[in-house]
């Protein structure tokens, strides 16, 4: 399993339930590396989409005490979320929000992808500072480049104790 999402200075990913920063080239790269995988996510992240409709060309898992009806497949805690994967390539599962699902499952990452944004966006909502985690490692960085005026970063963290889930 990995985790995917672009932060701030100050490890900020949302505010209003929302992105803080339009990020065309940010976007591309999620659309092109969680498609046709399995994307999991809490019920304000799945909210947040247009319309509050699940992402298309994606397996949807919602992680939620209260049932979805949409094109999802609902998950109530985190015995069923880990029966449910199970049944996906460990490579092609990507935790993609919010704030207390990445806090929850980026211990169980071998990776998380992150695109960095040279600017403070007033985040309401944070994940962690993964360059203060002595359980990760900077893997990966791509050279600085623009998108819609802001620098962002490419960045990939490797997990050196990734947690093994005992259900």
């Amino acid at each position: 399993m990995k985790a995917i999402f672009h932060t701030d200075r100050e490890w900020g990913i949302g505010k209003k339930n929302d992105l803080m920063f339009s990020l065309p080239a940010d976007m591309k790269f999620f659309r092109e590396t969680t498609k046709e995988k399995t994307v999991v996510m809490g019920l304000n992240t799945l909210r947040s989409f247009p319309n509050g409709k699940p992402l298309k060309n994606r397996v949807n898992i919602v992680l939620s005490p209260e049932d979805v009806e949409e094109d999802v497949i609902t998950v109530h805690n985190l015995n069923e979320l880990f029966e449910a994967v199970k049944a996906y390539p460990e490579d092609d599962v990507f935790v993609i929000g919010g704030a207390s699902v990445y806090k929850t499952l980026i211990p169980y990452c071998t990776e998380v992808l992150v695109t960095k944004v040279d600017a403070v966006g007033g985040a309401e909502v944070f994940v962690p500072n993964l360059d203060e985690d002595g359980d990760f490692e900077l893997a990966y960085e791509s050279a600085p480049q623009e998108d819609n005026g802001y620098t962002i970063t490419f960045c990939t963290y490797r997990n050196k104790n990734v947690k093994e889930f005992i259900g």
